[in-house]
């Protein structure tokens, strides 16, 4: 199998789970993403949308970041789940072959990539 080039990543994406009960604890934790780095966070999602199972918001970040937002993310999730991928323009391989997982590793809703 053939090496691939990391050029092929865009950027990440975070994809933060949350539920009601730990709503607040999302909250704290989008509000110190948003202070300590650069990023682009997306709406809250009090449904399921997409392929996730599970209400999330998302954190967009450029690849450059990688190396500084996910070690801080395993540290500081307080026990939330969260699906890390790259974009490569290949939706169903980012958040499967290619996505890591952060607490529970969940089942996603596929069909709603393709």
């Amino acid at each position: 199998m053939p090496i691939k080039s990391l050029s092929i990543i865009d950027d990440y994406h975070a994809h933060i789970y949350y539920d009601t009960q730990t709503k607040s604890a999302a909250a704290q934790l989008r509000s110190q993403l948003e202070t300590q780095f650069d990023t682009v966070l997306g709406r809250w999602h009090d449904q399921l949308v997409g392929p996730h199972p599970r209400w999330s918001f998302q954190v967009a970040f450029k690849s450059e970041l990688f190396g500084k937002i996910i070690p801080w993310l395993a540290l500081n999730r307080n026990n939330l789940v969260i699906l890390i991928h790259p974009n490569t323009g290949d939706d169903v391989i980012d958040h499967t072959d290619y996505a890591i997982w952060m607490g529970e590793k969940m089942e996603l809703n596929l069909n709603s990539l393709q």
